[in-house]
Order: structure tokens, then C-alpha cells, then sequence
């Protein structure tokens, strides 16, 4: 699935299945929370924090996908298409970027 169809197949499940969007706060807030989630799972399995038992069967890939739908709930909302706004931010790295972290001896 591309992005614009994902984008289309979470405003199609927010009017099927939601009721409505919650307003732009609201996801906000959801957004930051998903986040949260995320970091707990890569602080405790990937950093130096021990992993508490009861989160060892979180699923880092639902937890990335939770971020994605709010993310997609926000532009939606809003009026971003996020495939056209991610295809000019890959553009404007590549160009600033290019040699930039060549030259980074700390990713030696």
C-alpha cells in the first residue's frame, strides 16, 4: 500500500468505523502517547534498561503502525497529502544531506 491509499484507508475506516476524527489536539495528544510506546519498547529491548516482563510480548511493529495511523488521522484532517509533502522532504535531505554524513567520522 502507498501512502496515499493508506492515507485514503484511514479516512475510509475513521468514517466506517469511528464515528468521526477526534479533533487535532485530541490526536495530538494520541500521537504523543504512540510515541511514548514506541520508546518504552525500544528503551527496554534495545537500550540498557532491563524489560519488564509484561512488556515483553509488545509488538514494536503495531506499536509503529499506531503512530502511522494517527499521523495519517492528522493530515487527513488537515489537508496534508503526506505522500506528496514526504516525497518533497526526502527531496530537500537528499540535496542537503548528500555529503554531509559522508563526512561524519561518529558513523565510521
Amino acid at each position: 500500500m502507498d501512502i496515499k491509499n493508506a492515507q485514503k484507508a484511514v479516512d475510509t475506516w475513521i468514517k466506517e468505523h469511528g464515528v468521526r476524527y477526534f479533533n487535532e489536539l485530541t490526536n495530538m495528544a494520541q500521537l504523543t502517547e504512540e510515541v511514548g510506546e514506541v520508546a518504552r519498547i525500544i528503551a527496554r529491548r534495545y537500550g540498557e534498561q532491563s524489560e519488564k516482563e509484561s512488556d515483553k510480548d509488545k509488538d514494536l511493529g503495531e506499536e509503529l503502525a499506531d503512530v502511522i495511523f494517527v499521523v495519517l488521522c492528522l493530515a487527513n484532517q488537515t489537508g496534508v497529502d503526506i505522500e506528496e509533502a514526504f516525497q518533497k522532504k526526502l527531496d530537500l535531505k537528499t540535496k542537503r544531506d548528500h555529503d554531509r554524513h559522508h563526512g561524519n567520522k561518529k558513523l565510521k
